[in-house]
């Protein structure tokens, strides 16, 4: 029933948002964005997406201010929201740097190099998604993956001819494997909070679901391998004539992989990266920094200082006179990530607005009620997980809201809150970069230079794992029971 409103810019003093309320802003997201990518296709992240994501704001906002909310709380929403987006734009701004300062010396060469002679097109994308998962486990932070040896693995998978997509699909894979697997990770630590468990069950449980459906993606990924020889002498040749190799190059990678162990923060790991990537350019091969920086006036000191920072903010541009090496090479800086940040600010104010509003809470509830099994209560889990990944833009929100919404509706029934976190596990965390507009998938994309749309597809284990925990929980596979007395749910 809809509270009385006494004054319209009374922030305390709200109605209840109705159904149709929650279904405008909606529609009109899927509507615009739809529209969007019907216009402008692969450039529609480029601008078109964030402002469709800006006028769906507005929308929302208007229905929050109708229906009680002021202005001032909507604005501060807004400004909130965009601010829990730092960190990740941050990062992403960071990861910019590192793929630059990585061309410049020869990280990116070398991984590429011994790549070639390691790999083996039949099974690259199946082994890939291996390596990163492995990763994924050790350092606990899928986007450190993607950002740090997925680029190099994208760089083997252009050198073979192989698909960039379904390579990025494995890199995706394998990171969020790694990603649901750690205790290290933060979102396994987000869900185990917001849902009341604790985290070394919440990972065991998770193996449970997540090992099954990461199997099923590399026996699909080596299905899509290309049984074929390559011939890598030439590109190999090719890389020698232009770079010296050397097993020093991995350091900066080394160095990335060690501080995320000892749990240091991801955006200062990452920028160190780039860093040692920068002053190992300048220890290594000093005339090419001077060369990149085209600055015959300035002392050859001052010319290695512009050349690494034109690195840093506008990435490497290669010049080695074979056209597959500079493509490889030819990326990064901190500016190529700016649409990316344009479309995550973009999407958190729309998703702040929407979920100031309540409009999330008002379509999940009515689905809240109707579910009458354990397998319907987790389908109704992983709907709003990934609605919220979709309406509100942002991992940590999809995360959080479904795990504070469902919290007391399993203790009610009966369920261990281990359940609650495993399915949120396995449903907003692998879901959200499978959507354009969402951080992590806007983060992907830039980070792995592959449109979302692109890798969606092919993320197997993205899109498996929340198959995989719902037809568990239809099928009474480990549905844990609360020990606080309640009312019970049928398992079908």
């Amino acid at each position: 029933m809809a509270e009385n409103l006494t004054e319209p810019g009374d922030a305390y003093a709200k109605r209840t948002p109705s159904l149709l309320d929650a279904l405008i802003p909606a529609f009109a997201l899927i509507g615009f964005l739809s529209l969007s990518y019907l216009l402008f296709r692969d450039a529609a992240s480029s601008g078109p997406n964030q402002v469709a994501l800006l006028f769906c704001g507005i929308i929302a906002a208007a229905i929050a201010y109708k229906n009680g909310m002021a202005w001032d709380g909507i604005r501060q929403a807004v400004i909130d929201g965009i601010a829990s987006g730092l960190t990740a734009i941050m990062i992403l701004l960071a990861v910019g740097a590192l793929i630059g300062t990585w061309a410049l010396s020869g990280t990116i060469v070398a991984m590429t190099y011994y790549g070639l002679q390691i790999l083996s097109p039949h099974f690259f994308y199946a082994t890939t998604a291996i390596i990163c998962a492995l990763i994924g486990v050790s350092i606990g932070s899928s986007w450190t993956v993607a950002g740090t040896i997925g680029i190099g693995l994208m760089s083997v998978a252009t050198s073979m001819n192989l698909s960039p997509e379904i390579t990025a699909g494995a890199v995706i894979s394998g990171a969020y494997f790694g990603d649901k697997a750690s205790p290290l990770s933060d979102t396994a630590n987000l869900a185990t909070a917001t849902a009341g468990s604790g985290i070394y069950e919440h990972i065991r449980e998770s193996l449970f679901t997540s090992i099954p459906a990461l199997l099923i993606a590399v026996i699909l990924f080596g299905m899509l391998g290309e049984p074929r020889d390559f011939d890598a002498s030439k590109m190999l040749s090719d890389i020698e004539a232009s770079f010296h190799v050397s097993l020093w190059s991995f350091i900066p990678l080394l160095i990335v992989l060690g501080l995320s162990i000892a749990r240091f923060p991801p955006f200062v790991t990452i920028f160190i990266g780039a860093l040692t990537g920068g002053v190992l350019a300048l220890l290594l091969y000093p005339a090419r920094v001077i060369a990149f920086a085209n600055a015959p006036d300035l002392a050859a000191p001052l010319a290695a200082i512009k050349g690494l920072w034109m690195a840093l903010a506008n990435g490497y541009v290669a010049n080695s006179g074979n056209a597959t090496i500079d493509v490889i090479l030819t990326r990064g800086g901190m500016s190529s990530m700016m649409n990316t940040v344009w479309l995550i600010i973009a999407a958190l104010a729309f998703g702040a607005t929407v979920e100031h509003a309540g409009l999330l809470n008002r379509l999940v509830d009515p689905i809240i009620h109707a579910a009458k099994t354990v397998g319907t209560l987790a389908a109704c889990v992983v709907g709003t997980c990934v609605a919220a990944n979709i309406v509100t833009s942002d991992q940590y929100i999809a995360i959080a809201i479904p795990g504070r919404l469902f919290r007391q509706e399993f203790l009610k029934r009966g369920l261990a809150p281990v359940l609650l976190s495993r399915i949120v596990g396995d449903s907003a965390t692998v879901t959200s970069p499978l959507i354009p507009w969402n951080s992590c998938g806007a983060y992907m994309a830039a980070a792995l230079a592959v449109p979302t749309t692109g890798f969606a597809l092919f993320c197997f284990f993205n899109l498996l794992n929340p198959i995989v925990t719902v037809l568990f929980a239809t099928l009474g596979v480990r549905v844990l029971r609360s020990s606080q007395p309640s009312a019970k749910l049928p398992v079908v």
